[in-house]
This record gives structure tokens, C-alpha cells and sequence, in this order.
């Protein structure tokens, strides 16, 4: 255990989330407030799993993941028809979740960048481990 860190296991009782007696660690506390992000910080953060948190848009996710596709594509795929993929695509492009390009007459959807990837991958992975 680093000198920050310490067992809380003994102060909770019968699995509710709270302290039993005083446990109030100032120095810790004090760290901690001033590590904190600013608030638009969090506010974006918040956003983003929000977006996230919609099973069409996983869906979406999860198969952007795998390969770049256009909207024919992508409609194949879920099942669904193309105006409630392109209006989910929408959400996630507005996001800066998914990327667009045109190819010929037709737009292919990709992930973002490396950072989606990586939420996708450890999002799947936490789940997987349950």
C-alpha cells in the first residue's frame, strides 16, 4: 500500500457505503481537491459516457471497431434502417466519437481516433471479466 492509500474495508457495515466512525484524512482529502480536473473537464467526460451509454450506439461502436463502413453497411449489420442509424451516426459524429470520409458518392464511418478504440476495447474487456 502507498502511504496515500489506505483500508476502508473496516468502516463500512453490512455492505452500505458509508463511514461507522470518524475517518477524516485532511492531507488526502486536500491532494485529491487539488489533482481534480477543472469542472468543463468533467463536464465533457460526463457527456462523452453519456453518448456512450445508448446500446444503439455501442452496437454502432462495436462494429465501427472492426472496420470502416459506410451507412448501407452499418444498417446490414444492426438490423436497423437507415434513417435511425444515420441520425445515431449523427450523435456520435457530433461527439467527435466517429469520423467521416467521403469515398466516391458514398461516406464511410471509422472510430475517432485510438482513444475511442481504447474506451471500446476496455469497456469490453471489463465486461467480459464479469
Amino acid at each position: 500500500m502507498s502511504k496515500h492509500s489506505y483500508d476502508m474495508s473496516h468502516h463500512f457495515n453490512n455492505g452500505e457505503e458509508g463511514c461507522q466512525e470518524e475517518c477524516f484524512h485532511p492531507d488526502i482529502v486536500e491532494r485529491i481537491r487539488s489533482e481534480m480536473p477543472e469542472e468543463k473537464l468533467l463536464e465533457g467526460l460526463a457527456q462523452l459516457f453519456k453518448v456512450l451509454g445508448d446500446n444503439t450506439r455501442i452496437r454502432i461502436l462495436n462494429a465501427l471497431y472492426k472496420t470502416e463502413l459506410c451507412v448501407c453497411d452499418l444498417t446490414s449489420v444492426l438490423g436497423m434502417n437507415q434513417s435511425a442509424v444515420s441520425h445515431q451516426l449523427r450523435v456520435l459524429r457530433d461527439a467527435k466519437i466517429v469520423k467521416s470520409r467521403k469515398k466516391g458518392k458514398n461516406v464511410l464511418y471509422s472510430l475517432d481516433d485510438s482513444h475511442i478504440s481504447g474506451l471500446i476495447q476496455l469497456g469490453s474487456e471489463h465486461v467480459h471479466e464479469q
